[in-house]
């Protein structure tokens, strides 16, 4: 079907009261972007839905980009014709034709903007519904959950037709809620707590600590090809490579080997605050799990956690490593984040990390550090970059900071 519209339900922004119009603005945008290689789309957000229309854009390139989008329930692509009733019956019976499968049902939907259109809804169902019989006189109506439901409208500038209902990806459009910082490594966890805050509305930027030599290139894309399957959530995300090969080095040296993770996360958390608040977020999100590792006990986060004030968002914090990975599946990271490279949680680590920590010993320990020198030569070498779904990264700018 060469599809001229698709038209676009909100779902949960229709309880936003006074908010309404910014968060429907907000989706706009981010449709907008998120569609930047199909120039010829036109965007008209109301209060009640959202028209795109194609203009000739394919809309089979279109649509699956549409299924990521936070922020809409579900949309329906459509063809417009004349508002002449021998046009919409002949559409109706073309429709009919090209998707009945013996033994389904339908039902005809009309409605009727357009309140100077010749017939009104009902005499528009009884008549659409006698054009499909023509030409399938073996199918049935059926009013409740029909397997075809063929809705058509009738509005000022034409008669539009659609027959595809298509879930969206719920939730609320990225940036509505703010920005967070999320600390990206190269596992399974990250990925799916950048995925979960985004739905809530949150503007995720992505930081990963990188220590070359000892983590390989092969580990920083591969974090970026983490990003990038997570962006068009958002429409593109923000990726910021935080060099930490001296800090790593330095706590090698002077921290006993038991405390080395509790003070390497500690940096981390420093470090990603400090970028946040540069960058103007707002919170910190990561994929810490409870239980599931050494770092992620409750006394390992009261140990790391003291460095900050900030909110800590933990959105799989309750999470068995199984729904995980569910979602991992689902928003296709999870092979990309069982390769094998090493990241900098586990180059340094030791083979038994203390798992309750005294929070009294690792600030005793980090006091052997220039911890002041050593954040800000980090910060002055950030290199950030831009990740699309299409190009998995833009050009890198390290003197945007």
């Amino acid at each position: 079907m060469n599809y001229t519209e698709i038209m676009v339900r909100y779902g949960e922004l229709s309880t936003k009261g006074k908010n309404k119009k910014s968060f429907i603005s907000q989706l706009a945008y981010n449709v907008k972007r998120n569609l930047s290689d199909f120039p010829a789309v036109k965007i008209h957000a109301d209060r009640d839905r959202m028209h795109l229309l194609l203009n000739g854009e394919d809309s089979t390139q279109i649509i699956p980009k549409l299924e990521k989008i936070f922020g809409i329930q579900n949309f329906s692509p459509s063809i417009q014709v004349e508002k002449e009733m021998p046009v919409i019956r002949e559409m109706v019976q073309t429709i009919i034709k090209t998707i009945y499968q013996p033994g389904q049902t339908f039902k005809i939907t009309s409605k009727r903007s357009d309140h100077n259109f010749e017939l009104d809804s009902n005499e528009l169902n009884r008549e659409l519904g006698g054009a499909v019989f023509e030409v399938c006189p073996e199918i049935t109506v059926q009013m409740k959950k029909p397997d075809i439901e063929i809705r058509v409208e009738i509005r000022n500038e034409g008669a539009y037709l659609s027959y595809e209902t298509i879930k969206g990806a719920g939730g609320l459009p990225v940036g509505t809620g703010g920005r967070g910082m999320l600390m990206l490594s190269g596992g399974i966890d990250s990925p799916v707590a950048g995925y979960l805050a985004m739905k809530r509305g949150v503007e995720v930027e992505a930081v990963h600590f990188a220590s070359p030599p000892y983590t390989s290139e092969q580990a920083l894309q591969k974090a970026k090809d983490l990003a990038a399957k997570i962006a068009p959530y958002g429409g593109s995300m923000q990726f910021i490579e935080v060099p930490f090969t001296e800090i790593q080095e330095e706590i090698k040296r002077v921290v006993p080997e038991g405390y080395l993770m509790t003070v390497t996360r500690r940096m981390m958390l420093r470090l990603t605050d400090a970028i946040r608040e540069e960058r103007k977020g707002l919170v910190i999100i990561n994929g810490e799990s409870l239980g599931q590792v050494a770092s992620q006990t409750l006394q390992s986060m009261v140990a790391i956690n003291e460095v900050t004030n900030t909110p800590i968002i933990r959105p799989v914090v309750s999470m068995d490593k199984g729904e995980i990975i569910e979602i991992a599946e689902k928003i296709d990271t999870f092979e990309l984040a069982i390769q094998p490279f090493e990241d900098c949680c586990t180059i340094f680590a030791p083979p038994q990390p203390k798992t309750r920590p005294r929070l009294d010993k690792a600030q005793a320990y980090e006091a052997r550090l220039d911890v002041e020198g050593l954040m800000k030569r980090a910060m002055a070498g950030l290199k950030v970059s831009e990740i699309t779904e299409t190009s998995e990264q833009s050009e890198e700018f390290a003197d945007l900071l």
